[in-house]
């Protein structure tokens, strides 16, 4: 084999073996999209929009918050962060409560029930995952996909 041949082989080699930043982030990207879709489909029986799931999860996660807090946090207007808390207060999930620093502000809570409904969707998510992962992977597939989920989340959190 000549050096010209070995060299090309070497290179589509270490193309597949050593893939580029931009195509891992490609794909990486393509395929979280994909993933995340499927779990919003895995507890859709929830009757919350991805917005609502969302808003619930951050007060959940970081307690309460104002209006604004919230739209600044979700990237959306007030007036659309307004007509979430709407729905989420109407049907019990939220309450609002005067603001201890700013009597002119209130704060949103997530109340047991709204808790409860977020707790529900989470477990229908991490079932869904569980049993894909149980039926797809193997375990050398999974001690991969472990260590795959350790090195995204140092990712996120840089």
């Amino acid at each position: 084999m000549s050096d010209t041949a070995a060299n090309t082989g070497d290179a589509s080699s270490r193309d597949t073996d050593d893939p580029t930043a931009e195509r891992v982030a490609t794909d990486l990207s393509a395929v979280v999209g994909r993933l995340l879709r499927r779990l919003r489909s895995s507890s859709a029986d929830s009757l919350l929009t991805p917005s609502q799931r969302s808003v619930l999860a951050r007060l959940d996660d970081g307690g309460p918050a104002t209006t604004a807090a919230l739209a600044r946090a979700e990237l959306v207007r007030p007036q659309s962060m307004r007509l979430t808390l709407g729905a989420l207060e109407t049907r019990g999930f939220v309450t609002r409560a005067p603001d201890p620093a700013d009597g002119r502000k209130s704060l949103v809570s997530v109340t047991e029930e709204g808790s409860a409904v977020l707790a529900a969707v989470r477990a229908a998510k991490r079932s869904w995952l569980a049993d894909a992962i149980t039926a797809e992977l193997d375990g050398a597939e999974r001690r991969t996909l472990a260590e795959a989920a350790e090195l995204i989340g140092r990712l996120v959190d840089t």
